[in-house]
């Protein structure tokens, strides 16, 4: 079993790497090749209680990468959100030359804008295989809001301070929204596949015995069954399809159940229950919602 390394700060992290004291408690970038204790960490998982941006040049490395093809091969940007863990394969000098991580604790944001809408940024929950693959124009511009966060935290701390780091990190993030839009785009053909997958899945779903057994098809199980994390997967359907994971999901029982509805003479319980509905007054409330009537009303009308 992996050995689980924990840190709830940013300078007890950066202590066990062997880097000098955080100029701000609340934020720090370092680079790699600065890291003295490297080796120490190999095999091993790391979670922290912070958010976590971190560079890689090219696209390989000494994480866990690669069920998918690769966009650029002149940098990889992962994001953790506090509370996620990094597996750590190896540690390679080489590699580290070129790294460098952004390191924000919560509490840096927790008053701002940024603070009410981090959860937006759905990209921290993703996979580390589903990472950023980043052309060299676009790692120029990440790199100069990297540095203007540096220059920042590394003057004279002020009343401005902490909303002008707060804004670039912001600023950065935005980029990395803006980055994974072309990314879902440049993987047109692959997401078009992906979706056809997952139809079928769907339709794999509803011919077995799974509804009666596990219920509605939720959205990590079939993002798992794609080898996608949920955010990832549904993510990239709300881009190609304009509608997330859930609605497809929804979308799906609902018309299954319409035809059930008017080509049975089951009751509107056992539908419910067949489709995976634990309580029916729960199918009632979808179907009306979707619908725009109730299943008893549709099955009159039609």
């Amino acid at each position: 079993m992996r050995e689980i390394i924990e840190f709830n700060s940013i300078s007890k992290a950066l202590h066990a790497m062997g880097l000098d004291k955080p100029k701000h408690p609340l934020v720090s970038v370092f680079n790699h090749e600065d890291i003295k204790n490297g080796p120490q960490f190999m095999g091993k998982s790391v979670v922290s209680s912070f958010y976590m941006v971190e560079y890689k040049q090219g696209k390989a490395g000494s994480f866990e990468y690669g069920r998918t093809t690769y966009d650029f091969e002149e940098g990889t940007l992962i994001f953790l959100a506090p509370g996620q863990v990094l597996k750590i394969n190896e540690w390679s000098e080489e590699e580290a030359i070129y790294g460098w991580t952004l390191f924000f604790h919560p509490d840096l944001i927790r008053k701002s804008q940024l603070g009410k809408n981090i959860d937006n940024y759905s990209f921290f929950t993703y996979e580390v295989n589903e990472a950023l693959h980043i052309s060299d124009q676009e790692k120029d511009i990440i790199i100069d809001i990297r540095d203007k966060i540096i220059q920042e935290y590394g003057m004279n701390i002020d009343r401005q301070s902490q909303k002008l780091i707060v804004t670039s990190i912001e600023l950065l993030l935005d980029y990395c929204t803006r980055y994974y839009n072309r990314q879902f785009y440049t993987r047109e053909n692959l997401n078009k596949d992906i979706v056809t997958r997952f139809e079928k899945l769907l339709k794999n779903y509803y011919k077995s015995d799974k509804p009666l057994e596990d219920g509605i098809p939720s959205v990590k199980y079939c993002g798992e069954e794609l080898n996608m994390s949920p955010n990832y997967f549904s993510d990239m359907l709300k881009r190609e399809t304009g509608r997330s994971a859930q609605d497809h999901i929804h979308h799906f029982v609902i018309e299954r159940a319409k035809t059930q509805l008017l080509n049975s003479s089951e009751s509107i319980n056992n539908i419910a229950y067949s489709l995976g509905f634990e309580y029916p007054q729960n199918f009632s409330k979808l179907f009306k919602k979707k619908a725009g009537i109730s299943p008893k009303e549709f099955r009159s009308v039609n």
